[in-house]
């Protein structure tokens, strides 16, 4: 269904498969799943931005020079409206100088089209190294219609930092922006008739806020 000529990263590092399958689990309230929400968005954030340029530095330590590297770009961070906002904090933490845009998509339950109903990025996106997040990425459609947004306002390196991810979801975005990477740590089966992916984990959204 696709070919990975889109740059697919799947991030198996045990301790985001182990937090991966207790968010899957049914039994896994709110709290806990929003809890574990922060700590998988952590350690995939930390894996997506490994490749950030820097630049060398030097400070003072206690006992004199100290040479390292800091990070030499500015970061923005979009979360897709509203299941992205629960990963939003961790990625945060870890970049507490990013700036942050967000976009609104709206999926209608009959057809699956994601209806766009809010978007405001910060200036300067061509020279920013933008993370889009969105845990699910299902049919690709809301994915491809964040992308679109964000190119037209002039984004030029953009990667997408997904909890579980469907193929065809995939397949979408490999069609419509092969320049885009993919951060998750599962590629599941496929997505049932009403799009949801299967085994996945349910509504994200509903599941994080105890919407149900």
């Amino acid at each position: 269904m696709y070919s990975l000529r889109v740059a697919v990263r799947l991030v198996d590092h045990p301790l985001v498969q182990d937090i991966l399958l207790s968010l899957r689990d049914v039994a896994t309230e709110p709290d806990s799943f929003r809890r574990m929400a922060v700590r998988i968005s952590v350690l995939l954030a930390a894996e997506a931005l490994r490749s950030l340029p820097v630049r060398e530095a030097t400070v003072q330590s206690p006992l004199g020079e100290a040479h390292g590297h800091r990070v030499a770009t500015d970061v923005v961070v979009v979360p897709v409206l509203r299941a992205g906002l629960g990963m939003l904090d961790a990625v945060l933490e870890l970049v507490p100088g990013a700036r942050v845009g967000h976009i609104g998509l709206q999926r209608d339950e009959m057809t699956a089209v994601a209806m766009r109903y809010y978007a405001k990025f910060p200036p300067g996106l061509a020279d920013s190294h933008v993370l889009m997040i969105d845990p699910m990425l299902a049919t690709g459609g809301s994915a491809v219609e964040a992308v679109d947004l964000l190119k037209e306002n002039g984004a030029r390196r953009i990667q997408i930092l997904c909890i579980v991810a469907a193929p065809e979801g995939i397949a979408l975005v490999e069609r419509h922006h092969p320049d885009v990477d993919i951060f998750t740590p599962v590629i599941d089966r496929c997505l049932n008739e009403r799009k949801f992916i299967v085994p996945g984990l349910g509504d994200f959204g509903d599941r994080l806020y105890g919407t149900l």
